[in-house]
């Protein structure tokens, strides 16, 4: 087993402890609302597994780790902890963040399957920008609708000021994205080395 994937291995086991301690508390506690959060977080660390299985696709240890930062910097720490009261910037730093990841994958994905030999249309530089920051947002979109139901079926407050939270939110996914695929642009534009090193890593995995 690769070092990385050894260390994927550790953060997992380290962060689902942490959210089974804060389920048993919410018991204790008899805190439901923690409970839920607790056992939906625990639920969203094995969601990268079960794509895995499901689809029979292989993601690189490196972006199951940030996919684990960030379900518990946001679920664990941002719902249960409450950062997101207590940080006014923490949920705006959370969506650049997903937005720099999910703008790079959406990205990598275009620009691999652009490079198949056997596929009819070439997209320009320009399209696959275009590709990269539309992912971004549908990406985004999506997120605000899971916020939404868990507010409305489970009593949640994922979106504190609703429609105003929801707007900056998606703004500034449009602007993470934004930037990753205008970088993205005139990196094509004028070397592909960089996205050639991870077009093989994610191949030899799958």
């Amino acid at each position: 087993m690769k070092r990385v994937d050894k260390i994927k291995l550790w953060i997992s086991l380290i962060f689902r402890i942490f959210l089974v301690a804060a389920a048993v508390i919410a018991i204790i506690k008899s805190d439901w609302m923690n409970l839920g959060l607790s056992l939906v977080t625990i639920f969203l660390t094995f969601l990268p597994a079960i794509i895995e299985k499901r689809f029979k696709v292989d993601f690189i240890s490196e972006f199951e780790i940030v996919i684990l930062f960030f379900i518990y910097a946001s679920m664990y720490l941002g719902e249960i902890h409450s950062f997101y009261r207590r940080f006014w910037w923490w949920d705006i730093f959370l969506h650049a963040l997903s937005g720099l990841i999910i703008g790079l994958i959406g990205f990598l994905l275009i620009y691999i399957l652009n490079k198949e030999e056997n596929v009819a249309i070439k997209l320009s530089p320009f399209f696959v920008a275009i590709f990269s920051l539309s992912f971004a947002l549908a990406i985004g979109v999506i997120w605000e609708i899971f916020e939404f139901s868990m507010d409305s079926f489970f009593g949640f407050n994922m979106q504190k000021s609703g429609l105003l939270d929801t707007m900056w939110d998606l703004i500034v996914d449009a602007f993470s994205g934004l930037i990753v695929s205008v970088s993205g642009y005139f990196y094509l534009k004028k070397d592909t080395r960089f996205f050639d090193k991870l077009e093989k890593k994610i191949i030899k995995r799958n």
